[in-house]
């Protein structure tokens, strides 16, 4: 399999790699490198399967592996949609040389949510996309002040781009909510219908406690996409510190259909169930909590 990799023979690579691990099951690199071989066929899904799987096994303890793998996996989450799972995965490189010009236009993908590989964007597109991965990258790697000009030349270039403004609020939100939230409805004046959008500034009056303000908001991101995971978890939130417990309930639990393992909607539902009378499913959830606590990447809302 390593040999048939460096030759390019990708899929004969998978087929041997998909033998040894038959005989090796517990082999994190020989998942790892089949996902690559994957990659470069084209069966993205199975490509990120692997690469998770063999990074949970330990194919990353190499730090030049490490790399490889983790820009891989962001690609793929884009790919896929994931959009914010891949920019933490770019964090990752933060304060590091860009390695190529192909990693720009992959973390703009991420950040523009754009379902596509850098390879698969029209070559007229690759200039936008390469200037919104240079801002976002100077931004994780701790360059606030470059970051801050670079998106505002963008805003002016550019002023009504969908998801730009969201992609800025989403980084400015961690640090000064209030920042990101004014960004948030820059959004949504560009974009009304922006599911991810609506559901920050749902989340945004959240953590100010107000879920009647945040209520709206996050009604209209859940009716904009279902699938929004982050609008499943302000929806239900919202609507269990309304007192709608049993509503609030049935989001979360949709919620978690679409992420099994996010810590702050187990957190959420132990409380709803608390609220409802429900003691050994909030006992559960507790239990729960405790043992995603133990893992590395528990995901959680922004």
């Amino acid at each position: 399999g390593l040999l048939q990799y460096g030759t390019d023979a990708y899929p004969e690579a998978r087929d041997a790699l998909s033998r040894y691990i038959q005989l090796t099951p517990n082999a994190g690199p020989a998942f790892a490198l089949r996902g690559l071989c994957e990659f470069e066929i084209g069966d993205y899904t199975p490509a990120l399967n692997d690469i998770q799987h063999g990074l949970s096994l330990g194919a990353a303890n190499q730090p030049r592996n490490e790399k490889i793998l983790h820009y891989h996996e962001a690609l793929l989450l884009t790919r896929s949609g994931n959009f914010e799972a891949a920019i933490q995965k770019y964090a990752t490189f933060a304060g590091g040389n860009v390695p190529n010009p192909e990693f720009l236009v992959g973390i703009g993908l991420a950040g523009l949510r754009t379902p596509l590989l850098p390879r698969e964007l029209r070559a007229d597109k690759q200039e936008l996309y390469s200037a919104v991965g240079s801002a976002t990258f100077h931004f994780l790697s701790g360059d606030e002040k470059a970051a801050q000009q670079e998106f505002q030349d963008l805003f002016q270039r550019n002023p009504t781009i969908p998801n730009l403004h969201f992609l800025y609020g989403y980084l400015l939100f961690p640090r000064d909510a209030d920042a990101g939230i004014a960004e948030f409805r820059r959004e949504i004046e560009i974009a009304p219908t922006s599911a991810p959008a609506n559901a920050m500034l749902a989340w945004g009056w959240l953590i100010k406690n107000n879920p009647a303000e945040a209520l709206p908001y996050a009604e209209k991101a859940v009716a904009q996409d279902p699938a929004f995971p982050t609008g499943q978890l302000v929806l239900g939130r919202a609507l269990v510190e309304t007192d709608d417990v049993k509503r609030g309930i049935e989001h979360l639990e949709k919620e978690l259909q679409l992420e099994p393992n996010n810590l702050e909607t187990h957190l959420a539902l132990a409380k709803a169930y608390s609220k409802s009378g429900r003691k050994e499913d909030a006992r559960r959830e507790r239990l729960l909590c405790l043992e995603i606590t133990k893992g590395e990447d528990a995901p959680v809302a922004p």
